[in-house]
């Protein structure tokens, strides 16, 4: 794209940006241009970020980590770069292990990985398909590994970045220079690149 379908409203424009904007410098380090986007109708950013603190909220074993891992296999899916780039970032600052972000794409098989985690990795993936692909292997097989109230969290965490994929995708959103350093660093071997997101 030559440039954003929208432009970011002004970070300090107002004390509700301001307010937003210090939430998201202490969960990424960095104000993301998504949400300023938003701040065009401050209720739909207003909505995000209570959706983004449930949703991202710990109650137990679903942890910060795995959920950021969550959503960059769902973002991956979709092929959101920005959103990839923000998940992955999002992963390295809340205690991922690093071997673990390195070989995200071996999960299947790779032994770091714990068959719960695999279990939420196959249905962040067939989730974030069109069309849908969890079918009852998916469903029995997370089931078995965990709670319902789990299943919530995690697949809070899929549409919450659904919703991200469909934003930032649409909108062309410019990507911040941190979440760029993170992609390159873990993803860049891949094939990551800032796409469309770079202007």
């Amino acid at each position: 794209m030559k440039k954003p379908l929208v432009s970011p409203i002004d970070h300090t424009g107002n004390k509700e940006a301001e307010e937003m904007a210090k939430f998201y410098e202490e969960t990424l380090g960095f104000t993301p241009n998504s949400l300023f986007t938003m701040m065009h109708r401050p209720r739909i950013a207003a909505a995000f970020l209570e959706m983004n603190q449930a949703v991202m909220e710990n109650k137990g074993r679903v942890t910060s980590a795995l959920k950021r891992l969550v959503a960059y296999l769902s973002s991956m899916t979709t092929g959101c770069r920005y959103c990839e780039a923000h998940a992955i970032r999002a992963a390295e600052r809340y205690g991922s292990e690093q071997d673990k972000m390195n070989h995200i794409w071996e999960y299947k098989s790779y032994p770091a990985f714990t068959n719960a985690e695999r279990a939420a990795f196959d249905l962040s993936i067939a989730a974030s398909q069109i069309p849908n692909a969890v079918n009852d292997e998916i469903s029995e097989n997370m089931r078995k590994h965990w709670t319902d109230g789990e299943i919530v969290e995690i697949m809070g965490v899929i549409a919450l970045f659904g919703y991200l994929n469909r934003w930032n995708d649409s909108m062309g959103t410019q990507l911040e220079e941190p979440a760029a350093e993170s992609a390159n660093h873990y993803l860049g071997k891949k094939g990551w690149t800032k796409g469309k997101h770079e202007y």
